[in-house]
């Protein structure tokens, strides 16, 4: 029997009740984000956010944070409340603890938000 080698994972994070009372909060979410990345090993190497006003599409944002191991990424469908985040790393980082600090920030910043999914999908496997 074979066993599988895993050189990366990622992990996703649905939430509910993600309401932001002003128009900056791509900002504000892409701050934590980048402060996440900042407290793990992985290193920043570019990040960005673009608030959507509802004319080409939903109301809401996309934020990412760009790293030497891949990414971590924030949607949000501010109408709705929903936001989609995921982590995805390969190499040294681990995106359970990126994802996890994160989560933290977020629920203190947000404390109607409710985590309602997360799951972890090993990726780059190697069948070895």
């Amino acid at each position: 029997m074979k066993s599988t080698q895993n050189a990366g994972a990622h992990v996703f994070m649905d939430y509910t009740g993600a309401f932001f009372s002003d128009d900056t909060a791509h900002v504000h979410v892409l701050e934590l984000m980048r402060a996440a990345v900042e407290r793990s090993p992985a290193t920043e190497v570019h990040s960005k956010a673009v608030p959507f006003d509802g004319s080409t599409s939903p109301p809401g944002f996309a934020a990412v944070v760009l790293i030497d191991e891949s990414h971590l990424s924030a949607h949000c469908y501010a109408d709705r409340g929903l936001l989609a985040v995921d982590c995805f790393t390969c190499g040294q980082t681990d995106p359970d603890a990126v994802a996890d600090d994160l989560h933290a920030a977020l629920m203190e910043a947000m404390p109607g938000l409710v985590l309602v999914k997360r799951e972890r999908v090993e990726r780059f496997s190697t069948g070895a």
